[in-house]
């Protein structure tokens, strides 16, 4: 069934519709006043409500639903808390520091982020690339020497330089995510989109895996940074595979041939498994008793972790002298950090039907790194594998935080130095079984491809820079391409000419919609984009094609209507002596004589797909229009919103073009120019829709 609508009204200009339908205008200064007024007023409410809003926990905890929640939370807070252990020890690796911060790093962070976070679902800890990024700041100062025994007190001197430099970084880190949270700056992981954060996390699990082959084959290598690191590595092993270490390249088989099928069985049947099996800490346990068993370490020579103190670090400063040195790659790291955190917790939250702040996610991810920053801990984020653990087994709240918390609490006080025996070799493996889901990213490259071939592209470009050059600097160009492909798409707005659908109110591109057509007299088009200094050139080229705008049709139009002024007087001379000129009735009579039949009269340009301009776009736009005057074509304007209004207004617009030629729509243009040219002498015209 087919339904209809008519609606018969006035004809609005934008003018007569502010006047019949706009609120008044207030004064600046008031709406300031009133603003201040508002955030300076100081109340037992609104004192809660600060509370509630910067510190989630005192908003959400006394809500909580312990009946229903409460089973879910301790499950899912305990699988993750098992997961931790052993990734934690893996990434330190990752960081290049001694596996017990790794344990530190999956402690502090968790529990301030239950406080202070507003993401349910998110896990915090440590994160592969985070990890990896961390790293390569703490080989560039304190580079590996070769030669270095474990035992002496000059490797305990190296260690405590190591970790005061990643322990600076996440300070640094925290206090910068703490200014973008005081200037209210959490739209910038919006710049980090979602093919960029895919194509940097995918490239970054191969720089990782690299990384980790000189582990996995016993091999004593310097770690590269830099441009090119990924073949420098690969080179590097590859020149030196005939020194590879048998037993631990045995271990490290053995390891992936229990890992990688276990952890397909978790994916596969996640929905039937009420928590995934925990195939790490199984591997981490069977492997140190194995090699304690018997003697690996000193009968093959096998890397171990080593001593693993119990209990909590004191609390010391970073080693904040370096932070000149460590700004330029902490900013890269924060920018990574936050924009996975905020996007893992974005899409959780719309899963399940809540919302997150970005802005107080930068407070909590802020206070984390800042203040687990002061006990030896590195770089935390949100990450990925446990986030879908804690997700798929069934937890509710942040509480599942606490129980985490509680695992990895009870390994530092009690089970820590037991992993002394653990092989470097199985932490080496675990690092690179958990990047299935990155390595996994490739399979969203056909749709990406189906759906938007800049989108694709900008995917592309961001993964072959990271894997090429490097993690920060591919990154980089991966943000400048994908800002360059936005800055190319508004230079290169298409402009169109609109036509009417019959009887209706419906205009449309005559390119795509062969049954519209143009009205006569009128040429109505339409910019898809904004006007301002970047496409002026390419704005004025699309205008002057379609409306023909050349110079020798200015030059031509406006010897007419020198000649129709002239002819204009001549006619008034004539009568004034008394003798009647009636060659020509009117001066539109007169002007038709010298314009072709069918041509432009009035130009209507709809800007409703102009959603900014600025000074250069509007004095470009003045310009046009005078053009237009030049050559006798009257300009009209339609669906201008309030911004592009009034730069055009104070960049005097209104001296080139009456106010009563602006209108709310192009329906009312057109009829008032149909009826304009039929019966000029009538103002308060109505149009039919």
């Amino acid at each position: 069934m087919s339904a209809s609508v008519a609606v018969c009204r006035n004809i609005y200009t934008e003018d007569r519709f502010r006047q019949a339908y706009g609120t008044e205008e207030q004064r600046v200064s008031e709406r300031l006043h009133h603003r201040l007024a508002q955030r300076c007023s100081c109340s037992q409410v609104d004192c809660a409500h600060l509370l509630k809003k910067r510190v989630p926990v005192c908003n959400w905890l006394p809500k909580y639903k312990l009946r229903k929640w409460i089973l879910g939370d301790i499950v899912a807070g305990l699988t993750v808390g098992i997961v931790h252990i052993p990734q934690g020890m893996a990434f330190a690796l990752l960081t290049s520091v001694a596996p017990v911060y790794g344990l530190y790093t999956s402690f502090f962070p968790v529990v301030l982020y239950m406080i202070f976070g507003t993401g349910h679902h998110v896990s915090t800890g440590t994160f592969a690339v985070l990890s990896l990024m961390t790293g390569t700041v703490v080989e560039q100062l304190v580079p590996t020497p070769l030669a270095l025994n474990s035992s002496s007190p000059e490797a305990a001197e190296f260690e405590a330089q190591r970790i005061g430099v990643a322990s600076a970084v996440a300070f640094l880190s925290g206090i910068m995510m703490l200014c973008m949270c005081g200037f209210q700056l959490g739209f910038l992981s919006t710049y980090l989109s979602e093919p960029i954060v895919k194509a940097f996390t995918s490239a970054a699990a191969f720089h990782v895996t690299i990384s980790q082959l000189q582990s996995m084959l016993g091999l004593r290598l310097p770690r590269y940074t830099g441009a090119f690191s990924l073949f420098k590595t690969l080179g590097s092993v590859m020149e030196n595979l005939p020194h590879t270490n048998v037993a631990e390249l045995v271990i490290s088989l053995l390891c992936l041939a229990v890992l990688v099928p276990v952890k397909e069985v978790n994916s596969r049947f996640r929905e039937r498994l009420r928590t995934p099996i925990p195939v790490e800490i199984i591997t981490v346990i069977i492997a140190t008793g194995v090699t304690y068993a018997f003697s690996l370490d000193s009968r093959y020579n096998i890397q171990i972790v080593g001593h693993i103190p119990a209990g909590f670090p004191k609390p010391r400063l970073p080693a904040l002298e370096t932070v000149p040195d460590i700004a330029a790659d902490t900013v890269a790291i924060t920018l990574v950090g936050y924009a996975v955190s905020v996007s893992l917790a974005m899409i959780y939250a719309d899963k399940h039907g809540y919302s997150i702040d970005p802005n107080q996610e930068l407070l909590a991810h802020g206070i984390s790194n800042t203040v687990s920053s002061l006990f030896t801990c590195f770089p935390s984020s949100a990450t990925l594998a446990t986030t879908n653990i804690l997700e798929s087994a069934g937890g509710y709240t942040q509480l599942a935080g606490l129980f985490t918390s509680l695992v990895v609490l009870i390994v530092l006080l009690l089970i820590g130095p037991l992993f002394y025996f653990l092989p470097k070799a199985v932490l080496a493996c675990i690092n690179v079984t958990s990047l299935r889901q990155m390595f996994l990213l490739f399979q969203d490259l056909p749709d990406l491809w189906r759906i938007s071939r800049i989108d694709f592209m900008v995917w592309l470009v961001t993964w072959l820079s990271v894997v090429v050059l490097n993690v920060d600097l591919g990154l980089a160009i991966g943000v400048v391409f994908s800002m360059m492909s936005v800055i190319c798409r508004t230079q290169r707005a298409s402009c169109s000419v609109l036509g009417r659908a019959a009887n209706t109110e419906i205009y449309r591109s005559i390119n795509n919609h062969n049954k519209c057509y143009e009205v006569p007299g009128v040429k109505i088009l339409t910019y898809n984009g904004p006007i301002y200094y970047g496409n002026r050139s390419f704005f004025k080229a699309e205008m002057t094609e379609l409306l023909g705008l050349t110079p020798e049709k200015i030059r031509r139009r406006e010897k007419a209507i020198k000649a129709l002024e002239k002819r204009e007087r001549e006619a008034i001379s004539t009568v004034e002596q008394g003798v009647a000129d009636s060659s020509f009735s009117s001066k539109n009579d007169l002007f038709q004589s010298e314009v072709p039949e069918g041509d432009i009269q009035a130009v209507l340009i709809d800007c409703s797909s102009v959603i900014f301009m600025d000074v250069a776009g509007a004095r470009l736009f003045i310009q046009m229009c005078m053009e237009c005057q030049k050559i006798g074509v009257r300009i009209y304007l339609s669906n201008c919103n309030e911004s592009v209004l009034k730069i055009l207004t104070s960049s005097g617009l209104m001296n080139y073009i009456n106010p009563q030629h602006i209108f709310v729509t192009v329906h009312d243009a057109v009829v008032y120019i149909q009826q304009q040219r039929e019966k000029p002498q009538e103002n308060n015209a109505t149009v039919w829709v």
